[in-house]
This record gives C-alpha cells, sequence and structure tokens, in this order.
C-alpha cells in the first residue's frame, strides 16, 4: 500500500505541471506560426539609388505598382562620397515577381512637363514611388530612380531605335518623334558612349507608326523656330506648338529615294542629323574633290556654300581653307587652297554623264575649254559667299594640275578683285601724276597772288589818300557845272528852239522845190535831147471818116 502512495502522488504533480506549461507552449507555438507567416509573406529587399531624397521618408513613402502597395522604404543612407542616395525598400512577397533586369523606378510628384501636370494627388497623400513591372526573365535587387517616368512601358508594342550622334544635348527624354508634323514617338532615354565618342537617343515608335520605319528613312533635328542664313538669303520655318517649346526630332524617307526593307529589329542604329538640309545633302555621296586656289579673300566663304554654274548647284565647298600655309611657303604665295567637291547627283544625266570617271573626263575637258571658278557674293545683308563656274574662252590653263594629291580646279578673279584691281590702276595712275610739281607750281602762284594782292592794297590806300585831298574833292563840283552847260547846250536844240523851227521851214521850202521839178525831172528821163529841140509832139492824124 505503501508504494502504491507516491506513484500517485507523482502522477498528481505530473498533470500539475503539464497544465501550467500548456500556456507558454501554446504561445510559443502561435509566435512560431506567426514568424513563419510574416517570414513567409516578407518578400525580398532591395535597393534604390536616387539622386536625391527629397519627398522620400523612411516607413512612409511606398512603392506602388498601378497604385497598390507593395512595399515600402526601410532606411535611407548618403553614400560615401556624398554624390548620390541609397534607400533600402521591403518588398512584399507578391511583388518579387515583378522585379526584373527591365524594371523601372520614379517618383511621383507634381511635376509640369511636356505632357500636361501630373502628380496632382500627392500634394496631399504625398510623394511615393512607382513601379514598372519588368518582362524580362533575368531578376535583380538594385535598381536607379527615373529622373522622369518612362514614356511607354515594357510591354508597350512598338519599336525602339538608337540615334547617334557626334554631340550629346541634342535632344532630351520625352521630346516628341514627329512625322510629317504628327507625334508618333518619344525619346525615352538619352546616353554617352566613351568608346565611340557619341551621343545615344533611345526612341520609342508606338505601334503602328513603327511600320514607317524604312531601311532608308533618315532622322534630323527639329526644332520650333529653324532660322538659316546663307548665301541663298534667309530661311525661316516654324514647328508645331510642342517642338517649339521643346523641339524634338522628324523623320521620313527623302522624296526621290528607295524606301528599303521594312525595319522590325529592335534597337537599330540610324544616324541624327542636324537638319533636313544636311538629310538632302547626303543624297549626294558620289563626287570628285578638287582644290581651287584664290588670289582673293576668302572672308564670307563657309563650309557647305553652294558651287554654281550659271545658277545651277553642282557642288559644295567642303573646307575653308585646306591648310595653312607651310613654314617654306610663307605667305607670299599669296593663295588660299578651298578644297570642294563636284557632285555626281547634282549633274547626273547632263551631257551623258552617269559615272564619276565620265565625269571626271568631262571635267578635264571643261577646263581646257575655259572653264573656272570664281567667288561671288551670295548675300550683301550677311556677305555670304559662293564658288560660281562659268567658261572663259581667253583663260590659259594654270602651270600645274595638283595640290596636295588633290586635282586642280582652275580659278579666276571675281567681281570684287576686279574691282579691286581697276582701283588699284587708278591710284597707281595718280600716285604716278607730278602732283609735287603741281603743288609747288600752285604754292608758286599764291605767292604771286599774295603779292599782287599787297600791291593792290597799296594802291587803295594811295587813292583813298588822294580822295582825302580838298582839290579831289571839288572835282564834283566841276563836273556838275559842265554838265549843266552840255544840257543847256542840247537844249538849244529843241522842238521849240529857234533853229530847230528855222531848219523846219527851210525843209518844207526844199520839199516845194523839190515837187516843182518832178514834171522837169520826168521830162528829161524820158526825151533827154528835149532840152535843144524842144518838146513839139506831132498830133495823131484824125480819120475823116471821123468827121462830122
Amino acid at each position: 500500500m505503501s508504494d502504491n502512495k507516491p506513484a500517485k502522488a507523482d502522477v498528481q504533480v505530473l498533470k500539475q505541471i503539464s497544465t501550467i506549461w500548456l500556456v507558454p507552449i501554446v504561445a510559443l507555438v502561435i509566435g512560431i506560426w506567426m514568424l513563419v507567416q510574416f517570414v513567409g509573406s516578407k518578400g525580398p529587399e532591395i535597393t534604390l539609388t536616387l539622386k536625391t531624397a527629397e519627398g522620400i521618408e523612411v516607413g512612409k513613402t511606398e512603392i506602388k505598382s498601378l497604385n497598390v502597395k507593395v512595399g515600402v522604404v526601410t532606411e535611407i543612407k548618403l553614400s560615401d562620397d556624398y554624390t548620390y542616395i541609397t534607400a533600402k525598400v521591403q518588398m512584399d512577397k507578391d511583388a518579387e515577381r515583378m522585379l526584373k533586369e527591365d524594371t523601372r523606378f520614379w517618383v511621383v510628384k507634381p511635376r509640369i512637363g511636356k505632357e500636361g501636370i501630373s502628380g496632382l494627388d500627392t500634394l496631399l497623400s504625398g510623394s511615393y514611388i512607382e513601379l514598372q513591372p519588368g518582362i524580362k526573365k533575368t531578376e535583380k535587387r538594385e535598381f536607379t530612380v527615373l529622373d522622369v517616368p518612362p514614356v511607354a512601358p515594357a510591354e508597350a508594342k512598338g519599336l525602339r531605335l538608337i540615334l547617334t550622334h557626334r554631340e550629346a544635348g541634342k535632344l532630351s527624354v520625352g521630346d516628341p518623334v514627329l512625322y510629317e508634323g504628327f507625334t508618333v514617338g518619344r525619346v525615352e532615354k538619352v546616353s554617352f558612349d566613351t568608346d565611340t565618342k557619341k551621343a545615344n537617343y533611345q526612341l520609342f515608335i508606338f505601334q503602328p507608326y513603327d511600320s514607317l520605319i524604312r531601311s532608308r528613312t533618315k532622322f534630323w533635328l527639329t526644332s520650333g523656330v529653324d532660322l538659316q542664313m546663307s548665301a541663298q538669303g534667309f530661311n525661316l520655318k516654324i514647328g508645331s506648338i510642342e517642338s517649339l517649346i521643346t523641339g524634338g526630332v522628324s523623320f521620313r524617307v527623302p522624296n526621290g529615294s528607295e524606301e528599303g526593307n521594312l525595319i522590325t529589329k529592335q534597337m537599330s542604329l540610324f544616324k541624327l542629323y542636324n537638319n533636313f538640309n544636311m538629310v538632302r545633302e547626303r543624297i549626294f555621296d558620289e563626287y570628285i574633290e578638287y582644290v581651287m586656289l584664290f588670289d582673293e579673300s576668302v572672308r564670307g566663304l563657309n563650309e557647305g556654300a553652294p558651287i554654281e554654274y550659271r545658277g545651277i548647284r553642282i557642288g559644295t565647298v567642303k573646307k575653308v581653307p585646306l591648310r595653312l600655309p607651310t613654314r617654306e611657303e610663307g605667305f607670299s604665295s599669296k593663295q588660299i587652297p578651298v578644297l570642294v567637291r563636284i557632285e555626281l547627283g547634282r549633274v547626273y544625266g547632263q551631257n551623258g554623264i552617269d559615272s564619276l570617271d565620265d565625269l571626271k573626263r568631262n571635267l578635264e575637258s571643261e577646263f581646257e575649254g575655259g572653264l573656272r571658278g570664281s567667288l561671288k557674293t551670295g548675300n550683301l545683308l550677311t556677305g555670304a559667299l559662293f564658288v560660281d563656274t562659268d567658261v572663259y574662252k581667253d583663260e590659259e590653263m594654270p602651270p600645274i594640275n595638283k595640290y596636295d594629291d588633290y586635282p586642280l580646279f582652275p580659278t579666276k578673279a571675281g567681281g570684287f578683285a576686279e574691282i579691286q584691281k581697276q582701283i588699284s590702276g587708278v591710284l597707281k595712275k595718280f600716285n604716278d601724276l607730278p602732283v609735287k610739281d603741281t603743288l609747288t607750281s600752285l604754292t608758286q602762284t599764291l605767292d604771286t597772288s599774295q603779292k599782287t594782292l599787297l600791291a593792290a592794297e597799296k594802291v587803295a590806300k594811295s587813292l583813298d589818300k588822294l580822295l582825302a585831298q580838298k582839290d579831289t574833292q571839288a572835282l564834283p563840283s566841276d563836273m556838275r557845272k559842265s554838265l549843266q552847260e552840255i544840257q543847256t547846250t542840247l537844249n538849244g536844240f529843241g522842238p521849240d528852239a529857234a533853229p530847230y523851227r528855222n531848219l523846219e521851214g527851210a525843209l518844207s521850202r526844199f520839199e516845194q522845190v523839190m515837187k516843182e521839178l518832178q514834171p522837169v525831172l520826168r521830162q528829161l528821163n524820158e526825151k533827154p535831147n528835149s532840152l535843144v529841140f524842144g518838146d513839139d509832139k506831132v498830133q495823131d492824124p484824125i480819120p475823116a471818116g471821123g468827121r462830122q
């Protein structure tokens, strides 16, 4: 009996102990279960790199995708070199499938951009980080937050292209891609390749406009206002309102060129031109380079200036000058070499020319015939020059036909140079005149004239003294008396004077006598011998039958 009592007591003790430990065991199990649940629901931790932590707060700034929370910022830290910010983000379990190589993040906040105003809701709720899920298979845990929202999502349908240019800063993210003035895409990325030393601009062309991209498509920069001054004058073009504010890039296949094959490959490379004029210039890729030697100033002649034949463009100025004079040549040669090119595409079909060899043979023949290039002013306002070519039959071929391994295009002095020569000739003739002898003779003449004026001054003084004498002053009164006497004498011969009346009576009597003498004079005139023989006239007989 005694042995069974202790055994029962032990059983009771065990029951009491198991009942007491049941609560903590259950709590431990619940804790483990909650921990497993927490760990199972917790997603990966990622690292974001930002330029600034503006608007980002630990524990408050959320990560959203399509306005659904998928994570939260847990830590913000400044980099060791103080150039950027790193943020630790705890992602949800369901967001793990979104974290791919092409996943993109950007901060959503109030923005006024090219496409309008966005992010106004964050004025009250605060900024958050938007996540755009990736579609690639490779997973990633470190990302760089974009400065601006991406142009198109990764799954968007369209075509991505890369434009290359030797200068950066030509385009910005979000700039429009235009086709005949209509926006068909956007610039979504800008980078610079240190190996090729060229800027790369990534474009996204939305579907269905990607069918416009062909192998012969050309891309060029479009600005809101395009003002060009050249030898042809001013050229002003105004684009769309958006391009007026931000600029952009345009594309199409140039007129007269084949379209080529449809481009379907992503990230195909194309060249970016500064303007459409450069695109048109690329059509003339076949050309012959020549050197023109000018004896006159080439100020105003710029690269790209036209070469014309009687107003028809046949080439382009390539480099001004080709090179500076060497130490051996110095500046005594007085000739400026200019590299030009005569383009086959501009003279194609002329005179049966359809190849570079034909073009070269034809030009050599024209040189022999007097074809020469000369500088002409294309714009008086800007002073821009161009090269004009024409045929001068009296011109002789230059003694050399090459310059630095380039064939020589013969030249002739331009209009301004000819005017300068004429002016120089006139000035030379003027310098040859005996100006010194003429001036010496003129000086002597002036001296003689000065002496004559001094003598005249002395005579005038002597005359003043003579007039100041009393005898000289009395002369006017004597002269008046003499004039009165002459007047009195003349009055004696007037109509009322006696001599005049006597003379008038004598004349009357003489007139009477002349009247009386008129019959005598008539008789003498008719019969001079009448004074001797008399003036007996035989009367005509009267007919008998005539009597009564």
